[in-house]
């Protein structure tokens, strides 16, 4: 008899919650199922240390590399006379590599002023002695009329970078960090003729900048994206790096691409003597890709995908003729009920701010995000101690972000379409 009823019972049981007769259990299931994904999602976003926030990509002079070791009479004393023997050094190098001569020794308090960040790549601190290898960042303005160089060259439309990694065959961005991200990441894109737009990698940029990505064709999604981080177009540098044993020799394969179709347009290989010379090889591999991507733009090659850009140039032939009058239209003789302008919709603008150390920036980021209209807002070009720099989507105009900028408490500053924050 249990032989018998066992098998007509669990068919039954089954049919019965098939045909919904046990309710619960298919809500608890998908209650189940609703925690579990927005469990997945969740890690996905916020958990794991893989954010490199960009740290330069103003126009400034960059000097890095600078190696000092210095005694004081203590820690704090032997940092600051670290920090001023690099702001020599670099001065003097980056005269040199401009000028091809050692040029003018400028005193301590000239070169304060036009130093606008002090780099730290490496640092050792002791009780009285401080051994580190410092970046140097010089105004490109103050700095250049010692220079001898001024203005700015041309440079390409917003390009959206998405660094590829492949780990042990599985191409990677922003999943965990890498020796690539973080090369793009410390570069200095200011000097460069490709506008780069670089992302953190850290919320939602895990989600909407991946891998899989990249092999996607379709237009509308790329806009929805490119929209986000204001660019107009992406480029896709890729990284592939093999070991030859435990400790023993590697090589990197680097293919520079562009474009939603992943158009190629050159590759290359590197090798090291060991696994340490990692970063050394992706530091050169940056600065390679760049001058690729320069090289590129100078031949045409980077032209901006005609699907990717909505928006229709008017032509000048297209617009209306001036009515030829002499009349005075007073206010009252104008249609109310016919709206004289459109509401904006989602603009990118650049904001500065003030960032004496980490905390600071993470409290400014959350800040300005929380205010009214503001749609995202990550920095761009990282100064500790100095005046960095954040891109911030708003639904509005730039008075209208001011406004809502003064909301949230910021004494705020407008000049040559962009913003000044304090607090």
């Amino acid at each position: 008899m249990i032989s018998a009823a066992f098998p007509r019972f669990a068919p039954t049981f089954a049919f019965d919650a098939l045909r919904g007769r046990d309710w619960r259990w298919a809500a608890l299931f998908g209650l189940f199922f609703a925690i579990l994904l927005a469990g997945i999602v969740d890690g996905q976003i916020t958990r794991g240390n893989r954010g490199i926030t960009p740290i330069n990509s103003s126009g400034d002079f960059l000097t890095s590399g600078i190696m000092v070791d210095v005694t004081g009479d203590n820690a704090d004393d032997a940092r600051t006379k670290g920090w001023r023997e690099a702001q020599r050094l670099a001065w003097t190098q980056l005269y040199r590599k401009l000028n091809g001569s050692d040029g003018p020794k400028l005193g301590d308090s000239v070169l304060d002023g036009i130093v606008t960040a002090i780099v730290v790549e490496e640092e050792q601190i002791g009780p009285r002695r401080y051994v580190a290898k410092l970046g140097v960042q010089f105004d490109r303005v103050r700095a250049g009329q010692i220079l001898g160089v001024s203005g700015r060259n041309l440079r390409s439309p917003p390009l959206l970078v998405i660094p590829v990694y492949a780990i042990d065959g599985i191409p990677q961005v922003f999943e965990q960090r890498s020796a690539w991200q973080r090369a793009w990441a410390e570069y200095n894109t200011g000097q460069s003729a490709i506008d780069y737009v670089r992302t953190a990698g850290t919320g939602a940029d895990t989600l909407l900048i991946n891998a899989g990505q990249t092999g996607r064709r379709g237009r509308v999604w790329w806009r929805v994206i490119l929209d986000q981080y204001g660019a107009a177009d992406v480029l896709t540098p890729i990284a592939r790096v093999e070991y030859s044993y435990p400790g023993g020799p590697i090589k990197g394969y680097f293919t520079a691409r562009f474009g939603p179709d992943s158009k190629l347009i050159s590759s290359f290989t590197m090798t090291g003597p060991s696994p340490a010379a990692l970063p050394d090889m992706m530091e050169k591999a940056v600065a390679r890709m760049d001058r690729i991507y320069i090289d590129a733009l100078a031949a045409g090659v980077l032209r901006t995908d005609t699907y990717l850009v909505l928006e229709k140039p008017v032509e000048k032939e297209d617009l209306p003729e001036e009515a030829a009058t002499d009349e005075e239209v007073l206010p009252s003789e104008i249609d109310a009920s016919v709206p004289t302008t459109a509401a904006p919709g989602v603009q990118s603008f650049t904001v500065q701010y003030s960032s004496p150390d980490v905390d600071s920036v993470t409290a400014t980021e959350r800040a300005v995000a929380g205010a009214a209209g503001v749609q995202s807002a990550s920095t761009t070009s990282l100064a500790l101690g100095g005046t960095s720099v954040m891109r911030v989507s708003f639904r509005g105009d730039l008075a209208a972000l001011s406004a809502a900028l003064a909301a949230r408490g910021f004494k705020v500053q407008e000049g040559g379409g962009q913003l000044r924050i304090s607090r």
